[in-house]
């Protein structure tokens, strides 16, 4: 996954041992009396009372060693020691070597041991002992390369030694008081995440090339396309057929420039690239989406073919399959600017019920749109004919044709494809029907609305409404969907992750809006959670766990029919097309990518 990242700075401050060993082992106290496995945590008699360096990056590395030492051991136990030190680094340390006095901070365990060959590489990005390991215990990920990049900017280093069957002990070394990094050290990247998260770190990106773009000659009045694109050569294509098309142009090469550009700007019509140097073209979807302000901005996205549907669900505009044509480009360009023109939208509500009717056109209506209603199926397909459709509410009970019918034929008819439909219904749906709305969704973005507020949330995201313009009363509805935390208060939220210090951040900011947060470390035992508690209300998987992973444990949950309709929102390190896609083939309801962006994971909670 890429990330936003910048140059991580070193706070160096005094720091108490003890204050130091109850931050850090409180998060674990917990997993070790769950576990039932001794947890104990001792402090050198010797040492000063204090060290002198960063709390915050001391604190991540030794909650990943500890994190990683509960993870890989299932008897005996884990020990976390900090002592004076007299040796044990490299001799030829330039800062270590010379400095008065060395602190070790000890974290052994009595897991699964590492090979003498397999010790050299696991310090690596996304490296394990080997596959297996992966698949038993869950994946260590970027931690233990990020650990070591942080050792080397506190000015010390992190030492391992180990054997196969009989545990591991790794050893960070600090000097007592921090003089800065070497000036050999690698710069480490950080993201605008929790230090906890350690997918948060990654190495520099290659630099992109900056194109020159319109941003110093806009005039009100101007149709303004921002093309977001780190590809210099779709860059210049996009950029000149713009202006070929009457737009002037701003250009942003990552995802963080276009989010600053969008809400600086508020330009008419928006292009994305997916694949981008710091983050998903889905992240920043989102964020236009989520943001009043930019929401009604038409995006157009540039990805694959297969990734249609879940850019219309999202509330894109349109898509461009790359590699793409001039002509094509040309034509989309086109058909955005003349979408992007001030004109009141039409909205087809097909409801056959005349006081439902009048119920949504009143919950909806505004002088930014034309309601026309239909009573049947076969009315509503003459009205698309005849006069088209920006978007449609359609209910599933109609009188002379099943809704679904309706969908079929608006999905089967070109003309009509890429025009969102909304399903809003009250029922549940039964596993036939909810089946068989999913197959007509890879061609038609349906919702299913069970809500008021909802439905004018969905109509007013595809109908690309300005929230700005809509009544008071419809915008504070809007904003009391997007951010009241009251429906998630006396929640019971199931966080299903092996690493403790995901369920110590991620717990942390669920109670804190009121939720009550049950944990689980395995598969086996999130599925036994939900048997025996029924109040759970939604769960977060994390994808890469031991022995059974999120995806054969959601695939396990949607097998018991009380199961079925759970919210599972997925969350995992790994953001490329196939792993979302075969998380909701899993059985998951949203996808989040780590680090989690609590903003995000508040949104698709509520």
């Amino acid at each position: 996954s890429k990330i936003e990242s910048g140059t991580v700075s070193v706070d160096a401050e005094e720091i108490y041992f003890t204050n130091l060993i109850e931050t850090i082992a409180r998060p674990f106290r917990h997993e070790a009396e769950r576990r039932h496995l001794p947890f104990n945590v001792d402090l050198d008699p010797h040492l000063t009372r204090s060290i002198v360096t960063d709390s915050k990056r001391v604190q991540q590395v030794l909650k990943n060693l500890l994190s990683n030492a509960f993870k890989f051991t299932e008897h005996g136990g884990v020990r976390l020691l900090i002592a004076n030190a007299a040796g044990g680094w490299n001799a030829d340390h330039p800062i270590l070597s010379k400095t008065p006095t060395v602190v070790a901070f000890e974290v052994t365990d009595t897991g699964i041991g590492i090979s003498a060959e397999k010790q050299k590489i696991i310090f690596e990005a996304f490296q394990q002992a080997d596959a297996s390991t992966s698949r038993k215990y869950g994946g260590t990920g970027l931690g233990l390369a990020i650990s070591r990049e942080l050792a080397t900017l506190l000015g010390g280093e992190i030492q391992l030694r180990s054997l196969p069957g009989k545990g591991s002990t790794f050893t960070l070394y600090l000097p007592l008081k921090y003089a800065g990094p070497p000036q050999s050290a690698q710069t480490v990247q950080r993201a605008s995440a929790s230090p906890a998260d350690p997918a948060a770190y990654r190495l520099p990106e290659r630099p992109t090339e900056q194109l020159p773009d319109d941003r110093d000659e806009l005039h009100p009045g101007d149709m303004v396309l921002l093309i977001v694109e780190d590809d210099p050569h779709y860059g210049r294509v996009l950029v000149d057929l713009a202006h070929d098309n009457g737009f002037k142009v701003l250009v942003a090469s990552t995802g963080a420039d276009a989010i600053a550009l969008a809400n600086d700007y508020h330009p008419s019509a928006i292009s994305l690239d997916i694949f981008l140097p710091d983050m998903l073209g889905w992240t920043v979807l989102s964020q236009f989406k989520q943001n009043p302000a930019t929401r009604h901005i038409p995006v157009q996205i540039l990805t694959l073919e297969e990734d249609r549907q879940h850019g219309l669900a999202r509330g894109a505009f349109s898509f461009i399959t790359k590699p793409a044509s001039r002509e094509s480009l040309r034509a989309s360009l086109s058909r955005m600017k003349d979408f992007a023109e001030p004109r009141r939208r039409r909205l087809l509500v097909v409801e056959d019920n005349a006081a439902e009717r009048f119920s949504i056109t009143e919950l909806l209506g505004h002088e930014d749109i034309d309601i026309i209603g239909a009573e049947s199926g076969s009315q509503a397909l003459a009205i698309l004919e005849q006069q088209g459709s920006d978007c449609v509410v359609l209910d599933l009970r109609l009188p002379d044709m099943s809704g679904f019918e309706v969908l079929e034929k608006i999905r089967d008819d070109r003309r009509f494809a890429d025009i969102p439909v909304v399903v809003f219904t009250g029922r549940e749906l039964t596993p036939t029907e909810e089946s068989q709305l999913h197959s007509i969704a890879r061609s038609v973005v349906v919702k299913g609305v069970e809500s008021p507020e909802r439905l004018l949330d969905e109509t007013a995201l595809f109908l690309h409404r300005i929230v700005s313009n809509l009544p008071p009363q419809k915008q504070r509805m809007l904003e009391r969907l997007h951010g009241s935390d009251e429906d998630l208060i006396g929640r019971t939220v199931l966080l299903v992750d092996d690493d403790a210090r995901n369920i110590f951040a991620l717990s942390s900011v669920l109670e804190r809006r009121g939720m009550r947060v049950l944990t689980a470390t395995t598969g086996n035992e999130a599925i036994s959670i939900l048997q025996s508690k029924p109040e759970v209300s939604i769960a977060l998987m994390d994808i890469m766990m031991p022995e059974m992973d999120g995806y054969q444990t959601m695939q396990e949950i949607r097998k018991n029919d009380k199961l079925r309709r759970l919210p599972i929102i997925a969350l995992t390190a790994k953001a490329m097309k196939s792993d979302r896609e075969k998380c909701v083939a899993a059985g998951a309801s949203d996808y989040l990518a780590k680090p989690v962006n609590t903003e995000q994971l508040l949104a698709a909670l509520r």
